[in-house]
């Protein structure tokens, strides 16, 4: 990867939807050569997808927490799937410390999270422990 890859990624992280003819124009190359590139870095899996970035606040989950879980040992692929099964649940993730995973929840409010925490990830089989933080302010990406 060199400068001009680089400089792709920093485009698309910006505006994924930003046209290859625009990328191209920003850095000074040909269209051919930034498709040929875009294609490359997808073909190569640096470039995983394209996504949007939508405002949980707008579709009402404006309570964000991290809700820290210590499991039973051997079960974390059969919590995996059932904590990504969850409709709140934006990100499940396998860590090391005092706790085993941590999910990041989105509620509608404090009665929801409460609702999602003490009666549906607490009921798991897999759950020995929870521990949730609430999030006050959040900065995504390059904000």
């Amino acid at each position: 990867m060199d400068a001009v890859d680089h400089g792709i990624l920093d485009i698309l992280r910006a505006d994924s939807r930003t046209s290859i003819r625009e990328v191209a124009e920003r850095l000074g190359i040909s269209r051919a050569s930034a498709y040929a590139r875009v294609k490359r870095l997808v073909d190569t899996k640096v470039i995983r997808g394209f996504t949007i970035d939508v405002d949980p606040a707008a579709l009402g989950l404006g309570l964000p927490a991290y809700v820290h879980v210590r499991i039973k040992q051997n079960t974390w692929k059969s919590f995996r799937k059932k904590a990504w099964a969850l409709e709140e649940a934006a990100h499940v993730a396998l860590v090391a410390g005092d706790f085993d995973c941590v999910i990041l929840v989105r509620a509608r409010d404090a009665e929801h999270l409460r609702e999602l925490v003490l009666e549906r990830i607490q009921a798991l089989p897999e759950v020995v422990a929870t521990q949730t933080v609430l999030v006050f302010e959040e900065h995504v990406g390059q904000g």
